[in-house]
């Protein structure tokens, strides 16, 4: 059995045929674990739909579909969006080993623990999602005018509608990592950050109205968490500097 990519050291050279080997072999092993991903996410698919339709209030939540293919495809579509979603950490350690040797070990650290910090933020944006933003926007949204229309809801573009805030929500959890990596690279500084507080109020409002939503509850529910991330962030940066500043302590 081959043995899986091997992960250069910082400087160790290697000709470009080892290169694209080893590159071969990463997008193999991420080939398989999304492979892998999907067939374990299309065994509890049923439990996926009904997961997100327990977002709808409780009288939409018997999906309707409008061609015999549909039932099929969604299924299919709902299995690998999980499946994807169980092998991104497999995916992101795999290309992190590729370019790794191109850092020194005290940035590997550094972005080892700003991805264990983004892991946390990202379950952090999943949950708030499904608890908070995807029903306020559901409950707008099919109620909005129910007396004048019959409200059906077809189940691809509502699992569709259904993943695409879940994944926006996830990725504006993930502000803060955007943030304190330009303020290690000494792009920002805490300092900017607080003098130019209200520019950046104003470019997390517009994030917000650009990110997936056709209502204004979803733009809200996405533009509060943006808003207290970003303030958050300017604190942690705080802290990221003095630490940077800090003199090391002597050795006893």
């Amino acid at each position: 059995m081959k043995r899986l990519p091997r992960r250069l050291s910082h400087g160790e050279e290697a000709t470009l045929v080892e290169h694209l080997g080893e590159l071969r072999g990463r997008i193999v092993v991420c080939l398989i674990a999304i492979t892998v991903g999907f067939i374990a996410a299309y065994v509890v698919h049923a439990h996926l739909v009904h997961w997100l339709e327990n977002a709808l209030p409780p009288k939409h939540r018997k999906l309707t579909t409008l061609s015999p293919a549909e039932p099929f495809l969604t299924s299919m579509w709902i299995s690998l969006y999980a499946g994807f979603l169980l092998a991104l950490p497999v995916v992101l350690y795999q290309a992190w080993s590729f370019f790794a040797p191109a850092f020194d070990a005290a940035t590997q650290r550094i972005v080892a623990g700003l991805t264990a910090f983004a892991t946390v933020l990202a379950a952090g944006g999943l949950v708030f999602g499904y608890f908070v933003a995807l029903p306020a926007a559901v409950g707008f949204l099919t109620n909005y005018d129910s007396n004048i229309y019959q409200v059906q809801i077809q189940a691809k573009p509502y699992l569709s509608f259904a993943a695409v805030v879940l994944f926006a929500v996830t990725i504006v959890f993930e502000i803060p990592i955007v943030i304190l990596g330009l303020v290690r690279i000494r792009i920002l500084t805490s300092a900017k950050l607080r003098r130019n507080r209200r520019i950046g109020y104003v470019t997390m409002a517009a994030v917000a109205v650009a990110l997936p939503g056709v209502d204004p509850v979803t733009t809200t529910m996405e533009m509060i968490p943006l808003m207290l991330l970003f303030e958050g962030s300017i604190w942690l940066s705080v802290l990221m500097e003095r630490r940077q500043s800090a003199p090391p302590k002597a050795l006893l």
